[in-house]
């Protein structure tokens, strides 16, 4: 991979037919979703998927997200069942990834799923991550598009500061509306797993199933991108659950709270999903150590404070 600067392209035919080549050429292309900017490659290509990991710098063990366009894509790759079928038509498009058996046949690089049986697998709502892969024709292997372990993107500027030099191109269509990654649901068991909250709040996925999503233990392996321990964290420290500022900290606030940001100073948890990231980005560039606000638990407050934690964990994996 050369290190010239990533061309910025625009969603229009023009941006969309070249960031298409790029890809079909084996090489990587950042785009947006609803979630955040993913970082496309071809996932039938263990050389172009390779590229992903050493742009950011990921572990090989950490299996990938694949993007298609829709249910019938999907079921070209992966084993279907009824619970895919209820949760597909409920929640697709949109930030629902869902892991399910591989099928025989499937053509997805076994570096996409880290050698497990199982693949992650998702269809955005973004127009131009749907518009670019139909006119690039397969899959896309997208995890977020920044390197491994730090804040994850949610516009092209985020993108170009983490990967510039890395990757061939960005399709810039500005800042992402969702800004938590998709939330995670495993189905390759007979009961539905939470192997990691995001975008779509538990409640709505527990509605549409009439039961409750049993929970990942905290000691099995990586069956699902998104694990690891210690993620999506700034260069600074991030102190949790903080009421009032240390010295030399400065504040990321949510609610009625004096702040030098706020995620939400009405406390509205999805407006606090939207700024999670880019508010992170715009603080860890001050080069001090971060207090956070409490925020609630539940509905889209579960995947906050599951970003959150992982930005406050030791740096051990990265």
């Amino acid at each position: 991979m050369d290190e010239l600067r990533p061309a910025i392209l625009s969603p229009d035919h023009a941006g969309l037919a070249r960031a298409a080549s790029l890809l079909q050429r084996g090489e990587l292309v950042a785009f947006p979703t609803e979630t955040v900017y993913g970082l496309g490659a071809d996932a039938r290509s263990g050389r172009a998927v390779a590229r992903i990991f050493a742009a950011k710098d990921r572990p090989s063990f950490n299996p990938l997200i694949v993007h298609v366009t829709d249910r019938k894509a999907a079921e070209r790759h992966v084993r279907w069942n009824d619970t895919a079928d209820r949760l597909a038509t409920a929640f697709w498009p949109g930030p629902l990834t869902l892991v399910l058996p591989l099928k025989d046949g499937h053509g997805i690089a076994s570096l996409v799923t880290a050698g497990l049986d199982t693949l992650a697998i998702r269809v955005p709502a973004h127009p131009a991550a749907q518009q670019l892969l139909r006119a690039f024709d397969g899959p896309l292997a997208a995890p977020s598009a920044n390197p491994s372990g730090r804040i994850s993107p949610t516009s092209a500027a985020h993108v170009l500061a983490g990967l510039d030099g890395r990757i061939a191109a960005i399709l810039d269509d500005g800042p992402c509306a969702v800004g938590l990654e998709s939330t995670i649901v495993g189905l390759s068991s007979d009961d539905p797993v939470l192997l990691r909250p995001g975008g779509l709040a538990v409640e709505q996925i527990e509605a549409v199933l009439g039961q409750p999503l049993l929970r990942r233990s905290e000691v099995s392996p990586l069956n699902a991108p998104g694990q690891i321990s210690s993620h999506y964290a700034p260069a600074a420290s991030v102190r949790l659950n903080a009421q009032m500022a240390r010295p030399g900290e400065l504040v990321l606030g949510f609610g009625p709270v004096v702040c030098d940001l706020n995620l939400s100073p009405t406390g509205d948890l999805a407006e606090a999903a939207a700024n999670l990231f880019s508010h992170l980005h715009q603080l860890d560039a001050r080069g001090q150590p971060i207090a956070v606000s409490p925020i609630p638990g539940h509905g889209l407050g579960a995947a906050i404070n599951d970003r959150l934690s992982r930005a406050a964990a030791c740096r051990d994996i990265v």
